[in-house]
């Protein structure tokens, strides 16, 4: 990319997404967009009507070293430092997952099982594990009756997702904020109506095989169940059904690989109904429902 030769938005956007394309990018020509214009601090779809426009070479410079970083590896996320999801924008850096669009399932198994309470009052909701806050912050955004609780073992997390809170308007009388470890810190007698959870559900050898742009770049912490999946998926579901309201609902995302699995443990674990299979777009199951019964088994 030389400083001599007359680079306009279109020529920048066509080499760009070329050299991401052979450093292994899987959408070279997003990624180029959406650098670009971060760097020219204007909208993707505003570049589409400037392809002959010629970018200064503050803007240049800018864009030449967010590439750089991201040919190396560095998630776009973290470059420009936000993410879409459920049509909401998000706060991201490395102390927080980016968010997927594959966990949006797990949001709109939350707002069908909310949306179906009918009882007086507020709907009480717990994240389990919420990162940037995006599932609780689109929970508390579409449901205006509810209050939710989010739990993470990160405190630079939280920090995070309370700037995300206020980013969405979301008032302190509408969100609790707790670093904890799963749901040890609730004392007894506290009760939801709904708990969700994205939790850590990668093993170590997996988390080896992962592609390089997220194993060396989004923490450890939100990816690895240190004592395996199954174990925490398992602590997971005893400890919610203490802190769970009569009829009240767990909903968890879960790697496809483990459904059958996890099926098989929770199905016949007391306190539960029948566990319910959520599929994504790609026909693999990504969420698991389970509704607390009227009584134990």
């Amino acid at each position: 990319m030389s400083a001599t030769e007359t680079w306009t938005i279109g020529r920048l956007l066509s080499w760009t997404a070329d050299y991401l394309k052979r450093s292994g990018s899987q959408s070279p020509r997003l990624d180029a967009e959406v650098l670009l214009s971060h760097a020219r601090g204007c909208q993707r779809i505003e570049l589409y009507t400037a392809y002959e426009d010629q970018p200064s070479e503050q803007v240049r410079a800018a864009f030449r070293e967010m590439v750089r970083r991201r040919a190396e590896g560095t998630p776009v996320a973290y470059l420009v430092g936000f993410k879409e999801f459920y049509s909401m924008t998000f706060e991201v850096n490395p102390d927080v997952l980016i968010p997927r669009p594959e966990t949006e399932h797990l949001v709109v198994a939350a707002l069908d099982y909310a949306k179906s309470v009918c009882r007086p009052g507020t709907l009480r909701i717990m994240d389990v594990g919420t990162g940037s806050g995006a599932v609780a912050i689109a929970l508390a955004k579409h449901l205006p009756d509810c209050h939710v609780t989010a739990v993470d073992v990160s405190q630079a997390a939280l920090q995070v997702a309370q700037r995300n809170a206020q980013r969405h308007a979301i008032g302190e009388d509408r969100m609790s904020w707790v670093q904890g470890d799963l749901l040890t810190w609730c004392c007894e007698d506290l009760k939801f109506d709904l708990i969700v959870s994205n939790p850590p559900y990668v093993s170590e050898d997996e988390f080896a095989q992962l592609a390089g742009t997220v194993r060396d770049y989004e923490p450890r912490l939100a990816l690895v169940a240190e004592q395996g999946p199954l174990e925490l998926l398992r602590e997971l579901v005893r400890q919610s059904a203490l802190h769970l309201v009569p009829g009240g609902q767990l909903c968890f995302e879960i790697s496809p690989m483990l459904a059958g699995q996890v099926e098989a443990m929770t199905g016949g674990e007391s306190y539960w109904g029948p566990p319910e299979l959520i599929k994504d777009l790609s026909g693999q199951v990504r969420v698991v429902l389970l509704k607390r019964s009227i009584e134990e088994k």
